[in-house]
């Protein structure tokens, strides 16, 4: 193709290139809309409602002025396309041509009272404090820090989140909901793979939402949770079961010696978004 030499090639090759551009450009809008969607309460919103609700509903529950009724109808159909509502259109006596959503499998998981969630972790990934570094990408590129984080905020993640109350509260609130979203998938679909074991180190294990999930559903496993001294020391003596430990240490020096090693890859997935 010319383009490929440098030419702009036809003209359709070229709106397709600038459509192309534009897409990616404006990809954030949809995890921006999921982020208002999530801090507006409307997945909530509409499960306490019991059944489907019309946009003007919407509107209503969330005190929208007039005006920017439009704008919360162009901020459903983002989320409306990207998967986390249904969209239907009504013709009714009261309501001509309006639309109405439903929740969605991924919209459920938004609910802010249900024991499986997914909200802390969106809150923590579009954090400024998560999210800002990457606006210094090409920066971080042409010095030497090793992460981006550490160009943003001149510290690691891990001593951040050492050091600030929020950040440590936000974070562990996602590790312990993610693990036990994930930990009830394992423990319910891939029972055999815990077959023969009798007992498990959970390296990285944070508060011990995956350990205590799997020492509670068997029994005969003895679960020993290992992160650094910081993490554990405070949740040392207190869980009441028998199979279940905490330990202090570092993973990169040793590890405990058992039969399964166990190590929840989503954590380091956070943790290396701005590395």
């Amino acid at each position: 193709m010319d383009m490929v030499n440098g030419d702009s090639g036809s003209s359709c090759e070229l709106l397709e290139a600038q459509a192309q551009v534009y897409n990616c450009t404006f990809n954030f809008l949809n995890s921006m809309a999921l982020k208002c969607a999530v801090q507006l309460g409307i997945p909530d919103l509409i499960h306490n409602h019991g059944q489907s609700m019309t946009l003007s509903k919407l509107a209503t529950a969330l005190n929208i002025i007039p005006n920017k009724a439009d704008s919360l109808r162009r901020l459903m159909r983002i989320l409306a396309h990207s998967g986390f509502f249904a969209r239907q259109k009504i013709t009714s006596e009261n309501y001509e041509h309006e639309e109405e959503y439903f929740l969605t499998p991924a919209s459920n998981l938004l609910l802010k009272d249900k024991p499986l969630k997914a909200a802390p972790f969106m809150s923590l990934i579009l954090d400024p404090i998560i999210s800002d570094p990457f606006h210094l990408m090409s920066t971080w590129f042409q010095n030497d820090d090793p992460t981006l984080f550490e160009t943003a905020n001149g510290k690691p993640f891990w001593d951040s989140v050492a050091q600030q109350p929020q950040l440590n509260s936000l974070f562990y609130d996602v590790m312990n909901t993610d693990s036990e979203l994930i930990s009830s998938v394992v423990i319910k679909d891939c029972k055999e793979v815990f077959k023969g074991l009798k007992s498990l180190v959970d390296v990285g294990g944070g508060t011990g939402a995956v350990a205590k999930a799997i020492a509670s559903a068997f029994s005969h496993i003895k679960c020993t949770v290992f992160d650094l001294p910081h993490v554990v020391d405070k949740l040392q003596g207190t869980t009441t079961a028998d199979n279940l430990e905490f330990l202090g240490g570092d993973m990169f020096e040793a590890i405990p010696s058992a039969d399964a090693v166990l190590l929840k890859v989503r954590k380091s997935s956070i943790t290396n978004l701005s590395s």
